[in-house]
């Protein structure tokens, strides 16, 4: 059975796929997202989940007769992540059970000669695939299916399948240029993620708090606006630097250290956007008190400046945040509240994902550090929990907007696979 998005439109699985066209003798690109959190001192990888992920899929291909080459990105062109993936194939190998050769090339002539001497059964895993500068850039997915990317891999293979759910909100060729040219269906990962968000479009999944934390500002600020827009949202707890920001928006003097830092992050010109939410009725909630640094761990209220560096939301909040979460039908976590890489600055995080995951709520946890919070405690498998490969992807997607990735598979569904396409109760949507 094809999994159905909220407006009804098939994605074929690899069930499907299979039924249609038939895996064993076929070659297959799989789209993967095992871009993971890497040591810049040694190349170490410091989470492993996502390839663990992966590694489901991979083997249910390879067993089923395909010969696989696998694709995925690591970090950005001049980043301390952006690396090789020959270490990531040892890992995929280890999960799978499956022997991965990596070739350190993606479209060059080493990669295609692999690719076509490839034998069923195989599994081959190209090399980061943004060193290819055309995966950088952000285009329309006919454009996409014309790129050199597209154009040198696709004649090699049979079909696509995209398990990269982490990256369906990216326009790049490697996850909208191949459905529009070979038969694509949906990987597992994607699958699970897929049905995991259809539980709660109901409106029994109100209400609906979101607890929003983390480094990635300006994603969250967007993600914001169009859960505010969709009316998807019924309460937003901040935390970490998204906090401090609409704190510094509602007029609260954060301490000029802090402000000194966003400035330094470049987020302060995030202000007035941060304001107009709050002006147009974001139910946002800020912390009432903080764990900063002076010359040692120091708890303080929000009263008046905030002394010393912001670090964690402090015990008040923590509790006020605590109960706020208690009527709740899904809660939705991404990001941590505190620089959790010191351990004096954990607890905040520890205490909200423990709380969540112990109400009688829906729990989706946006990856990450979160997801290794969840498994420390000895939680990361309760049964109303949710840990998504997907961040950014998981929160665009909550909120109803059109992701590059999925459109592209949509339109991969009407070319490749009319019947389903036809069957759908909104085929135009």
């Amino acid at each position: 059975m094809p999994c159905r998005l909220r407006d009804a439109t098939p994605l074929p699985n690899i069930d499907d796929l299979d039924s249609k066209y038939g895996i064993r003798g076929s070659k297959i690109i799989l789209r993967i997202d095992i871009n993971s959190p890497i040591k810049p001192e040694t190349g170490e990888i410091l989470d492993d989940s996502r390839i663990k992920a992966h590694a489901v899929t991979i083997k249910e291909l390879v067993e089923r007769g395909a010969g696989l080459v696998i694709l995925s990105h690591q970090g950005r062109p001049g980043g301390d992540d952006f690396v090789s993936l020959e270490k990531h194939a040892e890992l995929l190998s280890k999960y799978s059970g499956v022997d991965i050769e990596f070739i350190d090339d993606v479209i060059g002539p080493a990669a295609r000669e692999k690719i076509s001497k490839l034998k069923p059964g195989e599994a081959l895993l190209l090399d980061n695939t943004r060193i290819i500068s055309e995966e950088i850039i952000e285009a329309k997915p006919e454009r996409h299916a014309k790129s050199m990317f597209v154009q040198r891999l696709a004649p090699l293979v049979d079909y696509y399948v995209n398990d990269a759910f982490a990256t369906i909100h990216r326009s790049q060729p490697s996850i909208v240029g191949f459905p529009l040219v070979i038969p694509s269906a949906i990987g597992r990962v994607m699958e699970k993620e897929v049905k995991a968000i259809s539980r709660i479009y109901s409106e029994e999944s109100r209400p609906r708090v979101f607890v929003l934390g983390g480094g990635k500002v300006h994603d969250t600020l967007r993600i914001l606006e169009h859960l505010h827009a969709n009316n998807a949202v019924d309460r937003v707890l901040a935390t970490g630097l998204v906090a401090e920001l609409f704190m510094l928006a509602k007029g609260i003097d954060i301490g000029e250290k802090n402000k000194a830092f966003l400035e330094y992050k470049g987020l302060t010109s995030l202000i007035p956007r941060a304001r107009r939410l709050l002006l147009r009725g974001l139910p946002l909630e800020t912390p009432v008190d903080f764990v900063t640094t002076i010359d040692d761990r120091v708890e303080v209220e929000v009263v008046g400046r905030i002394k010393g560096l912001i670090r964690d939301i402090g015990p008040q909040t923590i509790k006020m945040y605590t109960e706020m979460m208690k009527e709740a039908q899904l809660l939705v976590l991404r990001g941590p509240a505190g620089v959790i890489e010191d351990p004096r600055f954990k607890e905040g995080s520890k205490a909200l994902v423990s709380a969540a995951i112990k109400s009688n709520a829906f729990v989706i946890i946006g990856g990450g550090h979160l997801n290794l919070i969840a498994s420390e405690l000895g939680l990361a498998d309760s049964p109303n929990l949710h840990i998504s490969t997907g961040g950014g992807a998981l929160l665009l997607f909550l909120a109803g907007e059109k992701l590059p990735g999925i459109e592209a598979l949509k339109a991969s569904v009407e070319k490749f696979f009319p019947e389903l396409y036809k069957s759908s109760p909104n085929p135009n949507n």
